[in-house]
């Protein structure tokens, strides 16, 4: 199934000069949703996952059935603010702007392997703070998994280190 099909492309949104890459078009449809999970699954169904850690928000909407199948734990990496336990904190920048992310203390333990979750990889600055908020809670990240790559903006030159996955590239 050619999932890229089923993206939407909003140019200047959420400003001018942005082209949005939309994927409510592409869950809205079952069987392109349950394609695209199926294809991230396949990406790392070899790897040995304990967790789960998607980004806010769409990403939340691709890691947890992710984690049910995989069996492992799922866990919300959270805009700030959302989190009602002690949480960390790492700021970073965006192809518009700056934002931060939070994990629950208690969300990983120590030596856990944790595979990062997110619908598109734009400029890598979500994704790396979440690898960063992991491993400072002591997991080890064992790559970090994407619907959509924005290859232009070289978003996994910042994941250096992490190996990544993608399945549509723009």
């Amino acid at each position: 199934m050619d999932l890229a099909a089923y993206i939407r492309s909003i140019p200047d949104f959420p400003q001018p000069g942005v082209l949005f890459r939309d994927i409510t078009t592409l869950l809205k449809d079952p069987c392109a949703f349950q394609a695209a999970i199926d294809v991230l699954y396949s990406k790392i169904e070899d790897q040995t996952i304990d967790v789960v850690a998607a980004i806010e928000s769409r990403g939340f909407i691709l890691g947890a059935p992710l984690a049910l199948k995989l069996g492992c734990s799922f866990v919300p990496v959270r805009k700030p603010g959302k989190l009602p336990a002690a949480a960390i904190r790492a700021e970073y920048s965006l192809e518009y702007g700056t934002n931060a992310l939070e994990l629950h203390v208690d969300a990983i333990h120590p030596g856990q392997r944790v595979l990062v979750v997110d619908d598109l990889l734009a400029t890598g600055g979500s994704a790396q703070a979440a690898v960063s908020l992991i491993e400072q809670l002591g997991g080890n990240v064992i790559g970090a998994l994407f619907l959509i790559e924005l290859t232009d903006l070289c978003g996994a030159d910042k994941l250096q280190g992490c190996p990544t996955w993608s399945v549509i590239r723009y």
